[in-house]
């Protein structure tokens, strides 16, 4: 008997459920469409098999009319199956991106949003694809990392994503639909050809076909090798960084990049670590003219204040110290009045710490205390030190100029007596303060 044509997509989605830890949910990415329609009929099967539990997320992005009809599908679907489905409502937002990458923008971050810790997210996506990914990527002018497309696996946001089919072609997958007699929704824009992964899709890749008929079978090969040089590459690259990274106890980023020793390095081999720290700290990577604007100011004066900045990241270059991080968001008007004892919490986290004792030759005890951002002036009398001034003291510990524009000062009248780095990091208290740690209850994942 000739063996069914989703045979082989069953067994891919059984090795794929080899991977998931016993006791977490298995999540199916539901579009509507005939990819993920039987990516969920066939994963239905598998799961009840193997008496693993299955949900499912669809996202309606609003941007067409159709998108009611694609969430009633949906529903009508997991209903027949018997698979909880989760509906997630997203805005998207186009400004500085055209529509299909903010659409897959904020479809992940629904992803993340709503699926708990520890589950695993399987997508739809097939060889095909792949190979449309490898083309736009090289027709951006992309590297190795661009080229790898897709993963196979990604954990991230402490869940993992995996793609079961994307060694399978579409035209396998439209066979095991129709045998299922599976119904789906189309969406009117894929024929849309303004978008440039329709026209690879309707224009490009069939004349590709016509001339080498196994083109998405290479592209997807291509995509494979890219990823194995870039996964090597970032092994390399992660063991030279620890040579280059320093811990700084005085900045909340808390390490940086010896920029005089990166700047000894080649150009290409300064992209790669700069890259590789990104990808490590969570951070997106720098386009090529940001990053080749940073590695050109590496051998800056050493009290020159560099900030290059890219959506959602920034790097900082100070006294031959090249930090990376989120960018720092504007500080508002603040200040609270404290008991020294209370939870408080400033604009950028908790402060962490209570007040278990005061300075002998403070006010009153009912005198409540002033917290605020560090003004500049202040003055803190320290034990075996004196006087100092708080702006001195940060100068000698080499705290980084935006942090100390970021810290907060207890006052009581117009003595200093502590100055904290939210969230939780106290520097200094004055002479016969006691300051003593807050806990705080971890915040699990819903």
């Amino acid at each position: 008997m000739a063996p069914q044509p989703h045979n082989l997509l069953q067994g891919l989605l059984n090795d794929a459920l080899a991977e998931t830890p016993s006791g977490r949910s298995i999540w199916v990415a539901l579009s509507g469409g005939l990819d993920s329609c039987l990516l969920l009929a066939l994963a239905a099967q598998v799961c009840e098999q193997a008496e693993r539990p299955l949900r499912a997320i669809h996202v309606n992005h609003g941007l067409q009319a159709a998108a009611s009809t694609f969430e009633a599908h949906c529903r009508g679907l997991c209903e027949r199956a018997n698979v909880p489905l989760t509906v997630a409502e997203v805005a998207v937002d186009t400004q500085g991106e055209g529509i299909e990458g903010a659409a897959r923008n904020a479809r992940y971050e629904a992803f993340f949003a709503t699926l708990p810790a520890g589950d695993t997210l399987w997508l739809a996506q097939h060889q095909d694809d792949q190979a449309e990914t490898f083309l736009l990527a090289a027709l951006r002018g992309s590297g190795v990392r661009g080229l790898a497309g897709m993963p196979y696996r990604r954990d991230a946001h402490d869940i993992t994503l995996l793609r079961p089919w994307l060694t399978v072609g579409r035209a396998a997958l439209e066979k095991a639909a129709q045998s299922l007699d599976l119904c789906w929704c189309e969406d009117p824009t894929n024929r849309d050809i303004s978008l440039d992964r329709n026209r690879l899709r309707h224009r490009v890749l069939p004349t590709l076909r016509e001339r080498w008929p196994g083109a998405d079978e290479a592209l997807a090969s291509s995509a494979q090798h890219a990823s194995e040089a870039d996964n090597l590459l970032s092994e390399y690259a992660q063991q030279e960084l620890q040579a280059l990274l320093t811990i700084d106890d005085q900045c909340v980023d808390n390490q940086y990049l010896n920029a005089a020793a990166l700047s000894a390095r080649s150009r290409p081999r300064q992209r790669l670590l700069v890259r590789t720290l990104c990808q490590q700290q969570g951070l997106p990577t720098p386009p090529q003219k940001r990053l080749e604007s940073l590695l050109d100011q590496l051998t800056a004066k050493v009290d020159a204040k560099v900030c290059v900045e890219w959506q959602g990241a920034q790097a900082r270059l100070w006294r031959q110290r090249l930090y990376l991080m989120a960018p720092l968001e504007p500080l508002p008007a603040w200040e609270a009045n404290w008991d020294g004892q209370a939870p408080l919490e400033t604009p950028i986290g908790p402060l962490g710490w209570q007040v278990s004792s005061l300075p002998a030759s403070s006010q009153p005890s009912s005198q409540p205390l002033r917290v605020t951002w560090r003004q500049g002036g202040e003055v803190i009398q320290l034990l075996a030190r004196g006087r100092r001034d708080v702006k001195r003291l940060l100068q000698e510990a080499e705290v980084p100029p935006w942090e100390r524009e970021r810290l907060v000062v207890i006052m009581q009248a117009s003595a200093c007596i502590g100055v904290i780095a939210p969230p939780g990091k106290l520097l200094w208290q004055a002479e016969g303060a006691r300051f003593i740690r807050q806990t705080f209850p971890a915040v699990s994942k819903a």
